[in-house]
C-alpha cells in the first residue's frame, strides 16, 4: 500500500515537472525560430544547386568557358553568391540560436521555476538590439527576395519560349543572354529555335531542375522574412515585458523599503513608550 502511494507521488511529481518544462518553452520563438531554419535551408539549399545548374546550362548550351581567376565573369559571380550562400547558412544557424535563448530568458514560465531575479538595463539593452537588428536583417532578406525573382523571371523567359518554339514551328526565336546582362555587349551568346542546341536546352533535365530550384529558393527567402517579422513581433511582447516587469521590481522595492521604515518608526516607538513607562 505505501509502496503504491509512493509510486503514484512520484509520478505526479514528474507530472508536475513537466508541465513546468512544457510551461517554459517560448512557443512563439520555436516557431519563429522553426520557420527560419526551414526558409534558410531553402534558399541556401536550393540556390546553391540551382546556380551550379546554371553553370552546367551556361557551358553546353551557350558554348561559355571560365576565364582567368583574375577576370570577373558570370562565372566568378556564381563562384561569390555560393560563398555568401555558405556564410548566410552558418550566420542565421548562430542568429536563430541566440534569439531562442533570449526568448527561454525572457518567458515568464522560467522566472516562476527559478525563482524572481533582478531584470537590470543591460537586459532590456540586449531585448532592444536584437529588436534593431532583426529588423535590418528584415530588411536584406527582403532585397534577398526580390534579387532571388530576378533569375526565376528569367528562367520564365527561357521557357515560355521554349513553349512557344513547339506552338509555332516556323518562327525563329532566339534567346540572347545580354539581354540580361550575364556577358557583355561585344560578346554574342544566343541560341536560336532552330538550332539543335536550344531544342537539346529545352528537353534536358537541367533547365527544368534549375527553374524550379530557383522557386524553390524564392518560396525560402520569402519564408525567411515571415519568419524576421514574426521574429520582430516575439522580441516587441519580450521588450513589453521585461520592461513592465522592471517598473514592477522598482514598485516592490519602493513599497518593502517604504513598509521597513515604517516597522522602524513602529519599533522605535514602541521602544520609546516602554522606557517611560519603566
Amino acid at each position: 500500500m505505501e509502496e503504491n502511494m509512493e509510486e503514484g507521488q512520484s509520478q505526479k511529481g514528474c507530472l508536475e515537472c513537466c508541465i513546468k518544462c512544457l510551461g517554459g518553452i517560448p512557443y512563439a520563438s520555436l516557431i519563429a525560430t522553426i520557420l527560419l531554419y526551414a526558409g534558410v535551408a531553402l534558399f541556401c539549399g536550393c540556390g546553391h544547386e540551382a546556380l551550379s545548374g546554371t553553370v552546367t546550362i551556361l557551358e553546353n548550351y551557350f558554348e561559355m568557358v571560365k576565364g582567368p581567376v583574375e577576370s570577373l565573369d558570370v562565372f566568378t559571380m556564381i563562384d561569390i553568391f555560393k560563398y555568401v550562400i555558405y556564410g548566410v547558412a552558418a550566420a542565421f544557424f548562430v542568429y536563430g540560436i541566440l534569439l531562442m535563448v533570449e526568448g527561454f530568458f525572457t518567458t515568464g514560465a522560467i522566472r516562476d521555476l527559478y525563482g524572481d531575479f533582478k531584470i537590470t538595463t543591460c537586459g532590456r539593452c540586449v531585448s532592444a538590439w536584437f529588436i534593431m537588428l532583426t529588423y535590418i536583417f528584415m530588411l536584406a532578406w527582403l532585397g534577398v527576395t526580390a534579387f532571388t525573382s530576378l533569375p526565376v523571371f528569367m528562367y520564365f523567359n527561357i521557357w515560355t519560349i521554349c513553349q512557344n518554339s513547339t506552338i509555332n514551328e516556323g518562327a525563329n526565336l532566339c534567346l540572347d543572354l545580354r539581354q540580361f546582362g550575364i556577358v557583355t555587349l561585344a560578346d554574342d551568346r544566343k541560341v536560336c529555335t532552330n538550332s539543335d542546341k536550344f531544342k537539346l536546352m529545352c528537353e534536358s533535365t537541367e533547365l527544368d531542375m534549375t527553374f524550379h530550384l530557383f522557386i524553390c529558393a524564392l518560396a525560402g527567402a520569402g519564408a525567411a522574412v515571415i519568419a524576421m517579422v514574426h521574429y520582430l513581433m516575439v522580441l516587441s511582447a519580450n521588450w513589453a515585458y521585461v520592461k513592465d516587469a522592471c517598473r514592477m521590481q522598482k514598485y516592490e522595492d519602493i513599497k518593502s523599503k517604504e513598509e521597513q521604515e515604517l516597522h522602524d518608526i513602529h519599533s522605535t516607538r514602541s521602544k520609546e513608550r516602554l522606557n517611560a513607562y519603566t
